[in-house]
């Protein structure tokens, strides 16, 4: 009696026809460009190329994916601010101008208009009903401000600001002045403006 030869890989399933972390870039350029409200599963499975059910099986419904969309900017978006802010070989100008540009290159990395800022562009709207986008978009711009905070400290004490320097309000100001800069990009301002404007913001920080 003949046996039937076992078939390779089998109970292994299909392999995914698709990268998760391109498909949640896709993603986040959809809401990017339409913001939330905007954005429908029809076109975040287009631009991802995947069907709207293996869309769903992967990353949630479209709250859930615009969460982990959220997330995934922030860690790129503080990854550059990081790099910035912690070299502490640059003067405190320096390391303030590496911190504006890098973002500047995030805002106007899109392919048409610039798109300033993901979070301040769509989570500012949504946070006023949302809770749970309310609590990621507050607990990133807080860590934004701890982080320009420490900066600040640092040339306090190295004597770049001077002793009665308020690390805690110049670190509020710094962070409001990046999400105006995401604003006036969205409105039209170009690059260079808007380098402009930091570099003047700078000097008043760092009282030059």
């Amino acid at each position: 009696m003949a046996q039937n030869k076992p078939t390779e890989g089998k109970g292994r399933g299909r392999p995914r026809a698709y990268d998760p972390q391109t498909a949640l870039q896709q993603a986040l350029g959809v809401f990017w460009s339409t913001g939330y409200s905007g954005a429908s599963l029809d076109s975040i499975a287009s631009a991802a190329g995947m069907n709207r059910p293996s869309l769903y099986a992967a990353f949630g419904d479209k709250h859930a994916l615009y969460i982990k969309a959220l997330e995934q900017y922030w860690e790129v978006a503080a990854a550059s601010m990081h790099e910035a802010l912690t070299n502490l070989q640059l003067p405190l100008n320096d390391a303030l101008m590496r911190f504006y540009e890098g973002q500047l290159s995030i805002y106007f990395s899109g392919d048409g208009q610039p798109r300033g800022c993901f979070a301040i562009g769509t989570a500012t709207t949504e946070a006023v009903e949302d809770a749970e986008i309310r609590e990621v978009l507050s607990d990133r711009l807080s860590r934004l401000d701890a982080d320009l905070q420490t900066r600040l400290q640092v040339a306090i004490d190295a004597g770049e600001l001077s002793n009665d320097a308020d690390a805690a309000a110049l670190a509020v100001l710094a962070s409001s002045l990046l999400h105006s800069i995401s604003i006036r990009a969205r409105a039209g301002k170009s690059r260079d403006e808007l380098t402009t404007l930091a570099g003047n913001a700078v000097k008043v920080i760092c009282n030059q």
